[in-house]
């Protein structure tokens, strides 16, 4: 009799098949976790080398960035959402762009300050506002292949940057670019002036539906906490006050009211009070009481790096204009890291009052300066 050889299962010839699929899916596993453990152990060695305790918001944060980081840089190319980081003045808002930017292994990558981005923005419409898109052919010069970009200290005080905003994060979207922001406020509190905020409600219906909106929260303002800095130049600065001429003399500062110096910035002259080599003086008046724009103070910083800033006034006696436009000065010395020795007549706790909406943050980053009073 004929023996008939056992049946095999149909499924024999496919488990290496499946075997295979298998050893796939954990590969797949094990580089989602090492990319997502790349952000959580830079995170912790960072906290830990500074002496920060995490608080329970900046964890879910850098929970959420992990998972960023594993999506960007697998395989999937699903799309992900923006992250939109607000919360109250030293919370860790910009510590944890920067540590994002550093720890994520990419090069096709860009951190910069909102102003200074919106300045280029600007200068570059301008010079191609002869093309067809004149935004398109700017992102094309300033971003070029760039596939995530931090923006830290973003705000909208200003109906006309308001619309230009709007147009310039549907295009970042469709270009399918990793878009993470830092704010002092939610997206509803963007453009707070009610003559225009209800024009500018369809850019925060975008925020929040292109964009994962998390609030860094926690009881301690990390900058006021005494720290070394010794990276820092900003925060070896100096606060003078009351300015005298033996607190000058000691200091090797400028004596008060020099003649003014008719400094080029662009197409046009500043008056400032002092220069030489890589420092610059100028009067509080000088820089603030007159048009100057965030440019300018951009330009100065690519030649200057120390920065004396005189006779700083009672803010609650100036224009808001005046005061933003101090603010707007202080961001651009913190975030381009410049030595700045500020003097006044009055404590800087008396001297920072006002009603412009982020004098917050400046009062916050002023307060890392070194305080230096007569007599002691």
């Amino acid at each position: 009799m004929a023996v008939r050889p056992p049946k095999h299962s149909r499924l024999t010839p496919r488990w290496p098949s499946l075997r295979r699929l298998f050893d796939k899916g954990s590969a797949g596993a094990d580089r989602h976790c090492a990319n997502a453990r790349v952000i959580h152990d830079y995170f912790h060695h960072k906290a830990g080398s500074q002496g920060y305790t995490l608080s329970h918001s900046q964890q879910r944060v850098i929970d959420c960035m992990a998972q960023h980081a594993s999506t960007l840089l697998g395989t999937s190319g699903k799309k992900l959402p923006g992250l939109y980081l607000h919360g109250a003045v030293g919370r860790g808002k910009s510590w944890l762009l920067d540590g994002f930017f550093q720890a994520i292994p990419l090069a096709q990558k860009q951190r910069l300050h909102f102003h200074g981005f919106f300045a280029r923005l600007h200068q570059g419409m301008f010079s191609h506002r002869e093309q067809p898109d004149a935004l398109a052919t700017t992102l094309d010069e300033l971003l070029s292949d760039c596939r995530v970009l931090c923006f830290d200290e973003f705000h909208v005080h200003d109906i006309g940057d308001a619309m230009l905003i709007s147009r310039l994060f549907k295009a970042l979207f469709q270009r399918g670019i990793l878009l993470l922001v830092t704010s002092n406020y939610p997206p509803e509190g963007l453009l707070p002036n009610p003559l225009y905020h209800a024009r500018f409600k369809p850019v925060i219906d975008l925020i929040n539906a292109r964009m994962q909106v998390m609030e860094v929260g926690g009881p301690h303002d990390y900058r006021s906490q005494a720290r070394t800095h010794a990276h820092q130049l900003f925060t070896q600065g100096r606060y003078v006050w009351p300015a005298t001429l033996a607190q000058r003399q000691a200091a090797n500062l400028p004596a008060p009211n020099g003649p003014a110096i008719a400094l080029p910035v662009g197409a046009r002259h500043l008056s400032a009070r002092y220069c030489e080599g890589r420092t610059v003086g100028f009067t509080f008046g000088d820089l603030c009481d007159h048009p100057t724009a965030v440019m300018d103070y951009l330009e100065l910083c690519r030649r200057f790096d120390h920065w004396i800033i005189d006779d700083l006034p009672d803010l609650a006696d100036c224009t808001i204009a005046a005061q933003q436009r101090f603010i707007n000065l202080v961001d651009v010395l913190y975030d381009q890291d410049k030595h700045l020795t500020l003097l006044g007549q009055r404590s800087l706790r008396e001297s920072l009052g006002g009603d412009a909406i982020d004098l917050a943050r400046t009062r916050s980053r002023l307060g890392q300066l070194v305080e230096v009073r007569e007599g002691v």
